[in-house]
């Protein structure tokens, strides 16, 4: 798997903003960015700097819908090459193949595709922040995708599903631009019928994917080199801990490294394998304790522990309150 502790914003992001009507300087100076960020052929950003962006994009906004004046200003003249490729693809299914993997490319967050005879679903997940996905940016991201569809099949798809960490105020805006209702859940994906993800793209050229495959492939063999080994754990985990495992031989083998290597690359770096784990867990708890539908018992789950009493006991130590005490401060 590669990551990237850098990310590109490219200077023609600056011509979306503009059609959204959203003043580029002020986002550079609400992010507290460089005045000439943008100026720059490529501009590079860690994942702290690139989620402060999108919040920046939602502040200078004044309560417009990001997301929605997304999708109505998004055309193949904003996209950069791995967005341009995927325009390329034969069908929407290739096309996410694609954005998988060169998604590092563009951001601080992983995909996940699982197919089954009737639908296929993408997953999206954040690494390298102390933090989640801003809602801003997770909309956004399902805004996309929809987008996408619509934009190469000419074809008006509607996904089956949408669930996301936090919904929208605008619910209804929402609902008309997916044509269906996103649902609240423990995380941020988006699912289509097989028919519609296997729509051929009246955009493909095979020609053209060619001649960006080059260039994108180098880039990506690229990041593992720029990334520390703590922040790859910390992907994999993030990955990994729902469908709960934690092992550090598990998260050896995805990173194609012998456990040994592993433990010596994280002594390097200052912490055990241990640190990072129970790390990772406590940053998820604070998340999904903050989502009142979320019960300990499925907290318990996301996070890897076989029953609930690991987990309050776990969480107890951490923070010196039992997770239900936790969540009633946050309530209060």
């Amino acid at each position: 798997m590669k990551i990237s502790s850098k990310f590109s914003i490219y200077a023609n992001c600056k011509i979306l903003l503009k059609d959204m009507d959203i003043d580029v300087q002020a986002v550079v100076a609400y992010s507290k960015l460089p005045a000439d960020i943008l100026n720059r052929e490529i501009a590079y950003l860690t994942p702290q700097e690139y989620f402060a962006w999108w919040a920046a994009i939602e502040q200078v906004a004044e309560g417009r819908d990001v997301p929605l004046l997304v999708a109505e200003h998004l055309s193949v003249e904003v996209f950069d090459a791995p967005l341009f490729a995927a325009m390329c693809s034969p069908h929407l299914l290739t096309a996410l193949k694609r954005i998988q993997l060169y998604k590092p490319l563009r951001g601080p967050m992983k995909m996940n595709l699982d197919s089954d005879d009737k639908t296929t679903k993408m997953s999206l997940y954040c690494y390298g922040f102390d933090g989640f996905v801003p809602n801003v940016l997770a909309l956004s991201e399902m805004v996309f995708f929809t987008k996408l569809a619509r934009m190469a099949t000419r074809h008006h798809v509607v996904p089956v599903k949408v669930t996301l960490p936090e919904l929208p105020k605008n619910m209804a805006a929402y609902e008309a631009f997916f044509g269906c209702t996103p649902v609240l859940g423990n995380e941020l994906s988006i699912t289509f019928q097989n028919e519609d993800v296997e729509r051929p793209f009246l955009t493909a050229n095979s020609s053209m994917w060619s001649y960006f495959e080059e260039g994108l492939k180098k880039k990506l063999a690229d990041l593992s080199g720029t990334a520390t080994t703590v922040e790859r754990v910390r992907a994999v985990l993030v990955e990994s801990l729902p469908a709960g495992e934690s092992a550090i031989d598990v998260v050896a083998a995805k990173l194609s490294m012998s456990k040994r290597t592993l433990q010596r690359k994280l002594s390097d770096e200052q912490t055990s394998y241990h640190e990072v784990l129970q790390h990772v867990r406590s940053q998820l708890a604070e998340h999904y304790l903050s989502k009142s539908h979320v019960t300990l018992g499925e907290i318990a789950f996301l996070l890897g522990y076989q029953e609930s009493n690991s987990f309050i006991r776990a969480f107890t130590g951490w923070h010196g309150v039992s997770p239900g005490s936790y969540r009633e401060q946050l309530a209060s």
